[in-house]
């Protein structure tokens, strides 16, 4: 049976105080291997880009940042 967020977070509530800095660290790993996940996910999608040939090099900082302003 599914619980609502609401519930979820009762039921932390009545945890002992080893309990939930045990959970912390849990959602803190499991947070930090999603954002690495979305890392890799992006690097790989660059690459793929840039074997394409769609990638767009700049010379310089001021062509940079002229081309980020009109996107």
């Amino acid at each position: 049976m599914s619980q609502t967020f609401a519930e979820v977070v009762e039921d932390v509530r009545q945890l002992s105080p080893a309990e939930k800095e045990e959970l912390q660290e849990i959602i803190k790993k499991s947070l930090v291997e999603e954002r690495r996940r979305e890392i890799l996910e992006n690097a790989e999608a660059g690459l793929e880009e840039m074997r394409r040939g769609e990638l767009e090099s700049f010379s310089n900082v001021d062509t940079l940042m002229d081309s980020l302003s009109h996107d």
